[in-house]
């Protein structure tokens, strides 16, 4: 395709904008609306999966040691577990200092066993993946010297559950969002396109190509899609950031929990919504203007 072609197509492409005004609003208005939807459930989609992560992440194992094990036996039991490929840090919390947490957590009431503490030191394991928590606390509790091993086994395994279908319905509502956005925009870009029916026969009939008439169309689409995300991606940087400012302190507290940063998840969002908006409107008028073509 020569330059010059190119040329009169970006031109065509504008001048149609500009001259069909309430159509192109319509159209542009339809996709707005639909990237509005398209931008918030990404947003709490993609938050909801950081969440889940936290969740996993968070979930630690708790290797009670035998009250007669010496220092060094202590010693040779975290050697024992930091060799397990699963685990991905040890650390060593004292009998004195799960008695704080457990001050701390539930009241004052168990300040009266200070004094004789019955607590057993504790090794605090991480594994590397939260998948693989329940091999490697099987794995430790067959180690010598190992009274117990707790990881809250039976609300765990129901949590990794729930958060596996819930990443599940995630992608499928996501598909099934895209899907929609797809018809809605493509149905509008159609009714656009099906205004300047005539345009494109009298085009047909001189003698143009079917790529001669079909280049404009295409690249207004495109115009329409960058043209519907300007709204969605400015509400969208507002809202986050709003949202991320008013929740995030209240859900840190006492939690590892965290909302994605703003940077760098707003400017993919951004990108990603452009980008929906683009293809969408290409591929909308490169569907709708086929049937027009057939003269």
């Amino acid at each position: 395709m020569k330059f010059r072609t190119v040329g009169r197509h970006f031109k065509e492409s504008f001048k149609s904008l500009y001259r069909n005004g309430w159509m192109t609003f319509a159209a542009a208005s339809a996709v707005t609306v639909t990237l509005i939807l398209v931008s918030v459930f990404f947003a709490i989609m993609m938050n909801m999966n950081k969440l889940a992560d936290d969740v996993e992440n968070d979930v630690e194992i708790n290797v009670h040691i035998q009250l007669t094990a010496t220092k060094d036996q202590q010693d040779g039991l975290k050697g024992n577990i930091e060799q397990l490929s699963g685990v991905d840090s040890v650390t060593f919390s004292s009998k004195d200092e799960q008695m704080e947490k457990l001050v701390s957590t539930y009241g004052k009431d168990f300040e009266l066993f200070e004094q004789d503490n019955p607590l057993y030191d504790v090794f605090i394991v991480q594994a590397k993946e939260p998948s693989e928590t329940a091999k490697v606390a099987t794995e430790i509790q067959k180690m010598k010297y190992v009274a117990k091993v707790n990881y809250g086994e039976k609300t765990v395994d129901k949590l990794f559950n729930v958060l596996k279908w819930g990443r599940y319905a995630g992608i499928i509502l996501s598909a099934g969002l895209l899907l929609t956005a797809m018809f809605l925009i493509s149905n509008t870009i159609k009714i656009a396109i099906y205004s300047r029916r005539t345009e494109i026969e009298i085009m047909k009939l001189v003698g143009a190509t079917n790529w001669f008439i079909r280049w404009p169309f295409v690249l207004e689409g495109a115009w329409l899609g960058l043209l519907g995300s300007i709204v969605p991606v400015a509400l969208t940087f507002v809202g986050y950031i709003n949202t991320y400012n008013f929740v995030n302190p209240k859900l840190g507290e006492g939690t590892n929990l965290s909302l994605l940063t703003p940077t760098p998840f707003m400017y993919e969002i951004a990108g990603l919504i452009i980008a929906i908006g683009v293809l969408i409107g290409i591929w909308g008028s490169a569907i709708s203007i086929r049937r027009f073509l057939k003269v």
